[in-house]
């Protein structure tokens, strides 16, 4: 969590304990306290889907392997004054962390890239909203063409799940046309 708001909307959701890292800025301090509950319990990173949220998981990621990720879709982390956690209601909040896949540090290259291109992920007109909508129905957090590509794998997504989505997004879309 990055704050005390983020906090207050997580523990409305469900019973936890919460580390909050404050801002962007993760310390050295905020490393060991994550380091110490994975060790002892394991560890949901749970953050704002927004960049600072993504830098901060990012750093977590790579100082702490093995830590499960949990993601907030974006049209359910709007507030007046932004996206966050603490804009949530508990049934997001609480569906997102049931939601949590682990990530083990190695990518497993289930989707291939020219796959990944040829279902318009990145550089066309729409690929931002596919991503969208996509990491919604997959339940990995939206981030740009390359971070979400490495991110299917990181998170191993079979590419069953990811054709499965994907289909379901094409559906949506003709849907909406026709």
């Amino acid at each position: 969590m990055e704050g005390k708001n983020d906090t207050v909307a997580v523990l409305k959701a469900v019973e936890a304990d919460t580390l909050e890292t404050r801002g962007s800025a993760v310390g050295s301090d905020v490393i060991a306290a994550v380091k110490r509950a994975q060790e002892r319990r394991g560890v949901i990173i749970f953050t704002d889907p927004d960049g600072a949220g993504e830098r901060i998981r990012r750093i977590i990621s790579q100082e702490v392997p093995g830590c499960r990720q949990a993601f907030l879709p974006r049209n359910e982390a709007r507030g007046d004054k932004g996206l966050g956690v603490e804009h949530a209601t508990p049934e997001a909040i609480q569906s997102a962390l049931s939601d949590a896949r682990t990530e083990d540090g190695t990518e497993v290259p289930s989707i291939s890239w020219e796959t990944y291109l040829k279902a318009g992920l990145v550089g066309g007109k729409g690929a931002s909203k596919m991503r969208e909508r996509l990491a919604e129905m997959l339940g990995i957090g939206y981030a740009n063409g390359k971070q979400f590509y490495k991110r299917l794998h990181l998170l191993r997504i079979t590419r069953e799940e990811f054709e499965e989505a994907l289909s379901r997004v094409e559906e949506e879309r003709e849907e909406t046309r026709g």
